[in-house]
C-alpha cells in the first residue's frame, strides 16, 4: 500500500506563477527582487488557506537560489533549491509560534540570527502564526527586528492581524492576502482533474468552491473527499449528498410554489426536506441566499455577483423575471427575520413554517395594499346640548345662512343654553319640516369658534411630557360653576382680591410643608393680568407648580381673561432663611445638656467623667 499525498501538499505551488489568486502579491515580491529593493521583515496576513505560508516558502526559495530565472523565479536544480526541496535546508528556518510563543523561544531564535549562513546569501526565519506569541516574547523580539544582521530575513504570517502589537507592525512590511474567488477554485479543481484523470461536473466543483468559504485548502481537503466517495467520476448528486447541501432544485420549486400562492407545495417541500435531516435553519438561510441570487439577476450590472455556473445562471434569471421586486425584497425581509429570531423560538419548525407562510402570501398582502376595501361605516354626529326637539303638529320655518364667511365675535362659555331656530341648518332653507316626520330630527351641527379666553400659564417649560402633578387647564375646570358667579368684565385684579385668594386657597391645604411653602411665598400684582409669585427656593416653586387645584380655584374666584402667573425665586429670601449656625465647645454643650436634664450631672458625678476642656 502506496503513500498517499493530499492534494493541498502534492500540488502546493513551486513558483509565484503557480499561486492562485494572490498575484498582487507575486507581483510585488519579483519587483522588489528585481529592483534589489527587498525588506528584511515581511508580515503576510489573511484567512486560511489562501497561500501565506506558501508565498513565504516560495520567497525564501528564491532568495538563496544560485540560477534564478529571467523572471525572478527559482530554477530547481541548483544545490541551495535541491537541499529545500528535500527540505534539508540550513538556511531556512520555520517556527511555529503556536507551540513556541515563550521568551526562552524568541532568545533561542536570536542566538540563531547570529550565526551566518552556510550556503547561500540569505537566512530566512519563517514563523508561522506570530499572534500567537506573548507579550514578553513580542518584546524580546522588537529589537532583532528592527536591526537583523544583513543577511538575516524575517517572514511573519498570521491570521489575525489585530493581535499583532504596532511596534511589530511598524517594523514590517505588510502583505494582504485576499479570499479566493469561486471561479478561481474551479479553475484551479479543473486542472487537477486534468492531471488526475477525474471527470468532475462543474455544477459539482462549484458546490466545492462555495462550501470551502475562500480557502483554496479546504476546497482541496473537500475534493479529496469527493474522489474517495465517487472515485474517478465526480457528479452534483453524489457531492450535495456527501456534503450535506440542500438542491438547487429545491429552492427553484419553493419559490414558484410562493409565486403561485400554493402553501400545500411549499410546506411538503420543506416537511421533505426536515425529514432529510437538515435543520430549518439550513432551509432558511438557503432560501435567503436563493432570494438573494434573484435579486442580483434583476439587473445586468450585477449579474457577475451571481457565483454560480452558466447553467444555473439561466434558471436564476428565467425565474427571476417571473418574480417582482417586491415579492422577493420583502420574503428577503420576512427569512432575516426567522433568522435572528430562531434560536430564541421555541418550536422552531413552526416558527420556519410561519415565515414560509407569509412569503407565500406576499403578493395578495401587496393588492390588497394598493387597493384597500371600501369601510362602509355610518359615523352619527350628536351634541347634547345642542339636539333640538320639534314639536309634531307646526313645522319650524329656518331661515338660510349666508355662504360668504364672516367673522365672529369672542363669545362666553354658557351652560345647557338651547340653540336658536336661526342656528339649525337643513339642506335647503325654502323646504318646511313635514309634520309625519319622527320625533326626533338630527340636525347639522354648527362648530362654534374657539373661546378667546386662555389657560391660566405659569411660564414653565411647554414641552415637558404630562404628569398627574401638572396644573390644569381651563379645559379641565368643570363648566356646572355656581349662577352667582362674577362676570369677567366686573372683576378686576387688586392686592386685596388676589391675596384674599392665596389665604382662602393656603387654608385648605393638608400638608404641613406644602403650606409653608404657600404662606413663605410672597402674592402681588404685577399688572392687569399677571400674578407674580416670590418663593424663596427652587422646591417651593416645584411645590406651587405641583398643585392641581390652584389653577381653577383662582379661576373661580377671579374670572380674567389671559390670566397668568409668574413664579420667581428670590434669593435675598433664601438667604434669609438660613440661620447662622453656632460653634459650641464641648464644655458649652455638656451645659446646655445639664440645664434640659439635671440628671446628666448626676451621672457625670457617679461615673468620675470630666468634660473636654475644648
Amino acid at each position: 500500500m502506496g503513500q498517499f499525498v493530499v492534494s493541498a501538499r502534492k500540488y502546493r505551488p513551486q513558483r509565484f506563477d503557480e499561486v492562485v489568486g494572490q498575484e498582487h502579491v507575486s507581483k510585488t515580491l519579483k519587483n522588489a527582487l528585481q529592483n534589489d529593493k527587498l525588506a528584511h521583515a515581511f508580515l503576510f496576513c489573511g484567512p486560511r488557506g489562501v497561500g501565506k505560508t506558501t508565498c513565504a516558502r516560495i520567497l525564501a526559495k528564491v532568495l538563496n537560489c544560485e540560477n534564478r530565472t529571467e523572471d525572478f523565479e527559482a530554477c530547481d536544480e541548483c544545490s541551495s533549491c535541491t537541499s529545500f526541496n528535500g527540505n534539508a535546508s540550513f538556511n531556512i528556518n520555520e517556527l511555529d509560534a503556536a507551540s513556541n510563543n515563550s521568551v526562552e523561544h524568541i532568545r533561542g531564535l536570536i542566538e540563531q540570527v547570529r550565526f551566518q549562513p552556510q550556503q547561500g546569501q540569505y537566512k530566512i526565519f519563517i514563523i508561522d502564526e506570530v499572534h500567537m506569541l506573548s507579550q514578553q516574547a513580542f518584546n524580546a523580539f522588537l529589537k532583532t527586528l528592527e536591526e537583523p544582521p544583513p543577511y538575516a530575513i524575517f517572514i511573519l504570517a498570521t491570521t489575525e492581524k489585530h493581535k499583532i502589537i504596532p511596534t511589530i507592525l511598524s517594523r514590517c512590511q505588510i502583505f494582504d492576502f485576499k479570499r479566493i474567488q469561486i471561479p478561481r477554485m474551479v479553475e484551479h479543481l479543473q486542472h487537477i482533474c486534468k492531471e488526475e484523470g477525474i471527470e468532475a461536473d462543474k455544477d459539482a466543483l462549484h458546490i466545492i468552491g462555495q462550501k470551502a468559504d475562500g480557502a483554496l485548502r479546504d476546497a482541496l481537503s473537500i475534493f479529496d473527499r469527493m474522489t474517495s466517495v465517487a472515485g474517478k467520476k465526480i457528479d452534483y448528486e453524489s457531492v450535495i449528498e456527501n456534503l450535506n447541501v440542500l438542491d438547487y432544485d429545491y429552492y427553484f420549486k419553493v419559490v414558484d410554489g410562493m409565486l403561485t400562492e400554493d402553501t400545500a407545495k411549499v410546506l411538503l417541500i420543506f416537511d421533505e426536506i426536515f425529514k432529510k435531516g437538515f435543520d430549518p435553519d439550513i432551509f432558511i438561510n438557503g432560501l435567503a441566499e436563493h432570494l438573494r441570487n434573484l435579486l442580483v439577476c434583476k439587473n445586468a450590472k450585477t449579474l457577475g455577483l451571481l457565483e454560480t455556473s452558466d447553467s444555473l445562471r439561466k434558471r436564476y434569471q428565467e425565474q427571476a423575471n417571473l418574480a417582482p421586486n417586491s415579492f422577493i425584497l420583502t420574503a428577503l425581509n420576512i427569512a432575516a427575520d426567522c433568522d435572528i429570531n430562531y434560536k430564541m423560538a421555541r418550536h422552531k419548525r413552526l416558527h420556519v413554517e410561519m415565515a414560509v407562510i407569509k412569503m407565500t402570501y406576499i403578493g395578495r398582502a401587496i393588492e390588497l395594499s394598493k387597493n384597500p376595501a371600501p369601510v362602509t361605516t355610518t359615523e352619527k354626529k350628536t351634541l347634547e346640548s345642542n339636539v333640538v326637539a320639534t314639536p309634531k303638529t307646526a313645522p319650524i320655518p329656518v331661515q338660510p345662512i349666508a355662504a360668504t364667511p364672516t367673522e365672529v365675535a369672542p363669545i362666553k362659555a354658557v351652560k345647557n343654553t338651547p340653540i336658536e331656530e336661526s342656528q339649525v341648518i337643513t339642506p335647503n332653507a325654502n323646504e318646511e319640516i313635514n309634520a309625519s316626520a319622527p320625533e326626533t330630527i338630527e340636525p347639522s351641527i354648527v362648530s362654534e369658534p374657539e373661546p378667546t379666553t386662555a389657560p391660566i400659564s405659569q411660564n414653565v417649560g411647554t414641552n415637558r411630557k404630562s404628569t398627574k402633578y401638572d396644573m390644569p387647564s381651563l379645559s379641565m375646570i368643570d363648566d356646572d360653576e355656581d349662577e352667582e358667579e362674577m362676570e369677567a368684565s366686573d372683576i378686576k385684579l387688586d392686592e386685596a382680591l388676589l391675596t384674599n385668594t392665596w389665604t382662602a386657597y393656603v387654608e385648605q391645604i393638608d400638608s404641613p410643608s406644602v403650606k409653608a411653602a404657600f404662606t413663605k411665598a410672597s402674592v402681588k400684582v404685577k399688572d392687569e393680568v399677571t400674578i407674580e409669585v416670590e418663593v424663596g427656593s427652587q422646591m417651593a416653586k416645584g411645590m406651587i407648580q405641583q398643585e392641581k387645584n390652584l389653577i381653577p380655584f383662582i379661576r373661580k374666584r377671579i374670572p380674567i381673561a389671559n390670566l397668568a402667573m409668574e413664579i420667581t425665586i428670590d434669593t435675598s429670601k433664601a438667604s434669609q432663611l438660613i440661620k447662622p449656625k453656632k460653634v459650641f465647645s464641648a464644655k458649652e454643650k455638656y451645659e446646655m445638656m445639664r440645664e434640659k436634664n439635671p440628671m446628666v450631672h448626676e451621672l457625670r458625678l457617679r461615673l468620675d467623667l470630666k468634660p473636654d476642656s475644648q
